[in-house]
């Protein structure tokens, strides 16, 4: 069976492996105090081109995004976020759980816009019983998001513009950013996502490392205390130094664009073959995540020989699917897929 539905199937990348053997019998301080967590994140303040800013590791996405937004809100406090967003459909009410309300916004490609945010802001100010609702107090987008499509800069300038006006912090969630940043039809860049959000994470569970976020936290009022937040939530890593050397193997030589480039190279080519076959797409995802509309005939072929997501019944004869690229995805796996999709 060829696997095509996450991007997290594999280990870690080679590299990395080589790096944890090598320094597998040092010893060094626990909990993220250790030099190479401090090395990584020189690495990671180079290539956000901010060295203001402050590193923290992390195990996992929902952990990551869990300790982020319980830092941030207040008790009667909510957070927004689009309703197709991972804090919402997967982390199975880990933000509720804290005794925060996820405010949904309708989206149709996974994304938010300025102009929603600000109408919920509004129509909140505007409430003559406004303190019997839940205020809102913060803004999650993802990128890319749950749909594979990706934030133009305009369009994070527009929420970032709207977030400062009712002093929202802006938080991005990037466990997938990588492949977000050498998408073809991306015009964002690290540095401009660390100028444009409050707080936000590097993805490495689905790019090359075998688990592990690296959140940045460019907003001063939100660097204290973190480190007890980490603690208090489970994430205090005492073999930190574990995160810090992937890490650091990530970023010391671009490997993390690297590799995620392979995957959109990879992704493309399946795009394509599904373009050649005649079938369309449910988003427009220019990332790793691919979502053609096939016949359900054409589905069970596939299944036969190819691991992938059925993530919408649109009718009894039509099927939405997810096909996921990822940073080890293996060339030839991808031709014989590409040959069975032509296959009539």
């Amino acid at each position: 069976m060829i696997r095509f539905e996450c991007d997290y199937a594999e280990g870690a990348h080679p590299e990395i492996l080589a790096l944890l053997e090598k320094t597998n019998v040092e010893q060094t301080p626990g909990y993220g105090l250790d030099p190479y967590c401090e090395e990584a994140k020189k690495y990671i303040k180079k290539a956000c081109e901010n060295d203001e800013i402050d590193v923290h590791f992390l195990v996992g996405g929902t952990q990551t995004n869990l300790t982020v937004i319980a830092s941030i809100l207040k008790p009667h406090q909510g957070v927004i976020a689009a309703v197709s967003g991972h804090i919402y459909t997967h982390e199975t009410g880990a933000i509720e759980a804290c005794g925060h309300r996820i405010i949904t916004l309708d989206s149709s490609d996974g994304k938010i816009s300025a102009a929603q945010i600000q109408k919920v802001c509004e129509q909140h100010d505007k409430d003559v019983n406004k303190e019997h609702t839940v205020q809102p107090g913060m803004v999650f987008i993802s990128n890319p998001t749950e749909h594979g499509t990706i934030y133009s800069k305009q369009e994070l300038i527009s929420i970032k513009e709207v977030c400062k006006e009712y002093g929202l912090p802006l938080y991005l969630d990037g466990a997938r950013l990588g492949y977000g940043l050498v998408a073809e039809e991306n015009d964002l860049t690290l540095a401009d996502i660390t100028e444009l959000c409050d707080v936000y994470y590097i993805g490495g569970t689905k790019i090359g490392t075998l688990f592990g976020e690296a959140v940045i936290i460019r907003n001063e009022k939100l660097k204290k205390d973190f480190r007890y937040h980490i603690k208090q939530r489970g994430g205090m890593l005492a073999k930190g130094r574990i995160l810090g050397i992937q890490f650091l193997q990530l970023f010391k030589n671009n490997l993390y664009f690297d590799i995620s480039l392979h995957a959109i190279k990879q992704a493309k080519r399946i795009k394509q073959a599904f373009q050649e076959a005649g079938y369309d797409f449910l988003y427009d995802s220019p990332t790793n995540q691919l979502f053609p509309i096939l016949p359900v005939q054409k589905v069970e072929e596939l299944s036969k020989e190819y691991a992938f997501i059925r993530w919408e019944e649109l009718s009894s004869e039509k099927v939405v699917v997810r096909f996921v690229t990822s940073w080890m995805t293996r060339e030839e796996d991808v031709s014989k897929l590409i040959e069975d999709i032509l296959k009539d």
